[in-house]
């Protein structure tokens, strides 16, 4: 089963969150209260998120963190990039070197083809389709681009 870590998850989940007031500063402990996750697990995914500048930090007895640009142009992807590192679904398709049979693997092309696809579908989306209101918001905006069954 593909599945994105939980750390990602937890991510998207964060800065869904954040997407309602992108520009309002938001505490640790606001954004933990909220998305009812731990705030060590909040602190960890900012800081990661902080580094790939998709929220900024802002230091101080009234700082926080608020997103760095407007939601509808962060991807799904970038979070996910941001959290896990380079996608992909195999070890040879996110070229981190770190398969032995890589440079031999028949199967090293379709792999990249089928990672390239589902990267192309998680960047498509992005943190403002995230964050609508409604347990099927992901539902409508692949109806919408016509890519739901």
């Amino acid at each position: 089963m593909i599945r994105m870590s939980k750390l990602a998850d937890y991510g998207t989940v964060v800065m869904a969150h954040m997407a309602h007031e992108p520009e309002r500063l938001q505490s640790v402990a606001e954004i933990a209260v909220h998305t009812r996750l731990s705030a060590m697990t909040v602190s960890k995914v900012l800081k990661l998120l902080a580094k790939q500048m998709l929220v900024i930090a802002e230091r101080g007895k009234h700082g926080g963190y608020r997103l760095s640009r407007q939601p509808a142009r962060i991807s799904v992807a970038e979070i996910i990039d941001a959290v896990d590192g380079p996608f992909g679904l195999t070890e040879c398709a996110a070229g981190s070197g770190r398969c032995t049979l890589e440079s031999s693997c028949a199967l090293r092309s379709p792999w990249r083809r089928i990672s390239q696809l589902v990267r192309h579908a998680v960047q498509s989306v992005t943190l403002d389709q995230m964050a609508l209101p409604g347990t099927s918001s992901l539902r409508c905006v692949m109806l919408r681009s016509g890519r739901a069954a």
